[in-house]
This record gives structure tokens, sequence and C-alpha cells, in this order.
């Protein structure tokens, strides 16, 4: 998988050499290449944006700098290799682990990060117009001072999804917001007793299926206490009697094949 970054501070991606997605860069699974904006400019200032057409605070990127560098990074339209331009903004649609899923699939992802008031609109317009696959993506709603930390959580979000990137691909199916559609269960590691605070005896016993029983109740219960959203999204095809019946006590049943709970 081949990802670009195009970005005015280049050094602000230095992160991606380390842990998981600089390990993925260096074993060959990741082709991760981080580009300066400003050398796409034209004149002797370096100059990448401007001010806003109709008045107003702050600055805007300027679309001919951007329009030359996707022109450079991103493939051709039509060509054997499809990309899939990414641009970070509150403006977008809330990146979620299914977004991330999606991207892991990609051939190749660019990441175009703002700055100031942001990007000229006809960007994306004409990227759009082209023939690109272009998505606007928020990280939350709040704002930052740029999309560089955006696009790093992006990118270690559906790098590690690749084939090999991550040690052990059941725990990407046990994890929150992971394939089973559920937060994690609470984990624990040694000491046993650790400030009048005990580790689940039922961890352990050894006994696996009683183990794995206890993680998914937790997770069922954890997931309804903090994220019942997820529960109304959830596959009931995907639960069994046991699932149920402890759905059940935490006041959740199944309704024309959704979960809800007994107040709705």
């Amino acid at each position: 998988m081949r990802v670009d970054v195009v970005t005015i501070f280049p050094d602000y991606l230095a992160a991606l050499d380390l842990s998981l997605v600089g390990k993925a860069r260096r074993a060959g699974l990741l082709d991760l290449r981080v580009h300066d904006l400003r050398d796409w400019t034209a004149d002797r200032h370096r100059t990448v944006d401007d001010t806003p057409f109709g008045g107003g605070a702050g600055m805007v990127m300027r679309p001919d700098v951007w329009g030359r560098a996707l022109d450079d990074v991103l493939p051709e339209p039509g060509a054997d290799v499809t990309g899939h331009l990414v641009v970070p903004t509150p403006a977008g649609e809330v990146f979620t682990q299914r977004h991330a899923e999606a991207l892991a699939r990609e051939e190749h992802v660019v990441l175009a990060c703002g700055r100031y008031e942001g990007i000229d609109a006809r960007v994306v317009e004409h990227a759009r117009s082209a023939g690109h696959r272009v998505s606007e993506l928020s990280i939350g709603d709040y704002v930052l001072n740029g999309g560089e930390v955006a696009a790093l959580v992006m990118i270690e979000a559906f790098g590690r999804l690749l084939p090999g990137v991550v040690g052990n691909p059941h725990s990407l199916v046990e994890e929150s917001h992971g394939a089973a559609g559920l937060l994690e269960y609470p984990v624990y590691t040694k000491p046993p007793s650790w400030e009048g605070l005990e580790v689940p005896e039922v961890l352990l016993s050894g006994h696996h299926a009683r183990i794995d029983r206890w993680r998914r109740d937790r997770a069922l219960a954890r997931t309804a206490a903090r994220r019942p959203d997820m529960l109304r999204v959830l596959e009931v095809d995907s639960l069994d009697a046991a699932d149920l019946a402890v759905l059940a006590e935490l006041g959740w049943v199944v309704d024309d094949g959704r979960l809800r709970t007994v107040a709705e």
C-alpha cells in the first residue's frame, strides 16, 4: 500500500517512523511518503496562502499550489493503480473504524493537510470532477491548527489493519470498534493484587471457555453502559443465547431485528 502525505510541516509526520507503522515502513508493508507542499510553489517566497475573497479573518491555501501538488502525487484517473484523496477537515464526515477498514483496502491514499482557514474549496471540487475519489473526514467535533494530527490518527488507524502489521490478527477482532462491533473488555496483568484491587478470579482460573464468556459479557456490559449507540446497530445474528441473556439483564431486547432498551 502506498500513502502520500502533503503538508507544509513535513517534520510533523516524523512520528510515523515509530512503533508499528514505522516497522511496517521498514518491512516494506507500507510505502509512506511525506511531501512539502512548498515544493510546488512558483515564487521565491514559496507562498502557499492568500487572503480570502469576500473578506474575513485568516488566510486560505491557494488552489494553484495544491493543484500542482495533487497532479503530481495522485495517480491519473483510469490508471492501473487507483488513488483516494483524503482531506482532513472539521467540516467532514466523522472518521470511524469503518473508514479505517475501507482505507486499509486501498492501493494508494493521498492525505492533503490543510492549514490556516483551510484549502480553497475548488481543490476538492476539481479533484472530484477529474475523476478522483475524494473523502473529507473529521476526527472529531473540534478544530485543530492543521490536518497533520488528523493525518497521523488516520494513518495509525488504517495502517495497523494492513496484513502483517499487527502480530496477532485476532486482536483486531476483539478490540474496541473492531469486527465484533463492541467495546473491548477490561484487561489486567501482573501483579494479581494491587492497591487493594484484585484481578477477577475467573482470569486466573485457566478455564478458557469461562474466560471467553466473562470477557464477552464484560464487553457487552461496557458497550451498553458507555456506547449504547453501538448496540443499536449491532447485527443481532452475531449474538448467541448467552449474549441475549446478558443483554436482557442489562435492559436490552430484540425488536424487529434490532436491539433496543426495554424503556423504549
